[in-house]
């Protein structure tokens, strides 16, 4: 079953962001899923399995100046032990849908060069892909 996030999934979603691997922020994820799930351009899904959550999905729909219009799917994670069981395609099928119902024209993901399985993952449901980046950060505080 997919279904919307609520603020009871916050515990979950912690467990599952830590198997997308580098530091998850567990302590801010409760204030940042309630800020999220109130932005009408976010869209966060959980998948459960015998009302267990197993898997979540976050996207944004973005309006980037030089280029466009999309909805970006910035998080999937599936459960490990719940993996092959079509529970990320179905995450991926809602996003797809919350986008079309926004009359969104485009969907994109970016996925690590480390996660070969995502990369046999999203082609297989259609997606091309676009490029490869460098990505860069600076803390301003």
């Amino acid at each position: 079953m997919i279904r919307r996030a609520t603020d009871d999934d916050v515990a979950a979603i912690v467990r599952l962001a830590a198997q997308l691997g580098g530091a998850v922020d567990g302590d801010g994820m409760a204030a940042r899923l309630k800020r999220v799930m109130a932005m009408a351009n976010h869209a966060v899904f959980v998948a459960e399995s015998d009302d267990v959550p197993c898997g979540f999905a976050a996207a944004e729909h973005r309006l980037v100046l030089p280029f466009g219009e999309w909805v970006e799917l910035t998080a999937l994670v599936v459960d490990a032990g719940a993996r092959r069981q079509h529970h990320g395609s179905q995450l991926v099928a809602a996003v797809e849908a919350w986008a079309g119902r926004r009359g969104v024209p485009a969907l994109r993901v970016r996925s690590s060069l480390s996660r070969e399985t995502a990369h046999a993952f999203y082609p297989a449901l259609g997606y091309d892909l676009l490029k490869t980046q460098h990505v860069y950060a600076k803390s301003l505080g």
